[in-house]
């Protein structure tokens, strides 16, 4: 009985130079080698950008999110590079101080459970 592959394979390239990094040696992604570009698919999606399905479809419709694109009928995929680039480029936005955050809700509108006064006047 023969082992089946695993799904999933990393191709990796290995060091150019001495660096001891990794202990298994290789560094970067097999899209070096080819100077393709990488897509991934839904899960590995997922993976990477923990955001709705509905989420990340409204925002390609807004265009605040890289476009996927068909390969064939059935498959869909992101390119990987404009994902890791969307991904730095709202890092940066939230380092700099200039990323929308929601509000805090305001806790005193509630219907149930309403907040106590916290003057001591309660009884």
């Amino acid at each position: 009985m023969t082992k089946k592959p695993s799904r999933v394979r990393v191709l990796m390239m290995p060091y150019q130079d001495d660096d001891d990094r990794d202990p298994a040696g290789y560094s970067s992604p097999a899209t070096v080698l080819t100077g393709l570009p990488r897509t991934i698919r839904r899960h590995e999606l997922r993976l990477i950008v923990p955001l709705a399905d509905s989420t990340i479809y409204e925002m390609e419709k807004r265009g605040d999110f890289p476009r996927r694109f068909n390969l064939t009928p059935r498959c869909v995929v992101w390119d990987l590079e404009e994902v890791e680039m969307w991904l730095e480029q709202r890092r940066q936005t939230y380092l700099e101080g200039r990323a929308k955050i929601a509000p805090a809700p305001d806790v005193h509108q509630r219907k149930t459970r309403p907040v106590r006064p916290t003057d001591g006047s309660a009884s």
